[in-house]
C-alpha cells in the first residue's frame, strides 16, 4: 500500500504536529492562567459583596415581581410581595447613600448591610488607623440615616 518512505514521512509530520500541538497547549495556557490571576485580584471583597448582594437582590426583586404579576396569586401574597419588594428597594437607597457618605469622609472603600437588627459596616481601613473621632463621625451618619440605635451597628475595619 503504502511505501516505506510515505509511511516515515506521515509519521514525521504526525509527531510534528503532536509537537506544535503540546507548545500550544502550554502557551496558551500559560496565557489564560495569567489573565485569570489578574482578574482576579482585581475583583476585591468590596466589588465582590457589592456584586453578590446586588445579585441576590434583584432576584428577590424579580421573585417578589413575579407573585404580583402572577393572576393566580392571592392578594394577601402580592400584597407581602408588594411590601417585601419595598423593602429591598428601600434597603439598597439606605445602604447606596450611607457607603457614599463615608466614603465622603475620606474612606477608600466602604460595604455596609442593614437588616432589622444589625447594621454592618465593613470599611478599607486598618483598626489602628481609626481614630475615636472618625468612628463617632461614621455612627453619626448611620443613625442620622437609619434612626436605630447606635447597639445595632458593627463597624468593622478590614484591610
Amino acid at each position: 500500500m503504502f511505501s516505506k518512505k510515505k509511511k516515515i514521512i506521515i509519521l514525521s509530520v504526525m509527531v510534528a504536529l503532536l509537537v506544535v500541538t503540546g507548545y500550544l497547549n502550554i502557551a496558551l495556557n500559560n496565557n489564560v492562567s495569567q489573565t485569570t490571576t489578574t482578574q482576579t485580584s482585581n475583583l476585591n471583597f468590596y466589588d465582590s459583596y457589592r456584586s453578590d448582594r446586588q445579585s441576590s437582590r434583584d432576584s428577590e426583586i424579580l421573585y417578589c415581581e413575579g407573585i404580583l404579576a402572577d393572576s393566580t396569586s392571592s392578594q394577601e401574597a402580592k400584597d407581602m410581595a408588594e411590601k417585601r419588594r419595598d423593602e429591598l428597594i428601600e434597603a439598597m437607597e439606605t445602604e447606596l447613600l450611607i457607603e457614599g457618605l463615608i466614603k465622603g469622609l475620606g474612606y477608600e472603600d466602604v460595604v455596609l448591610t442593614a437588616s432589622n437588627d444589625n447594621i454592618n459596616v465593613i470599611i478599607k481601613a486598618k483598626r489602628e488607623d481609626l481614630t475615636d473621632s472618625q468612628l463617632a463621625k461614621i455612627e453619626t451618619i448611620i443613625k442620622e440615616q437609619t434612626k436605630k440605635p447606635l447597639t445595632c451597628v458593627r463597624i468593622i475595619p478590614s484591610e
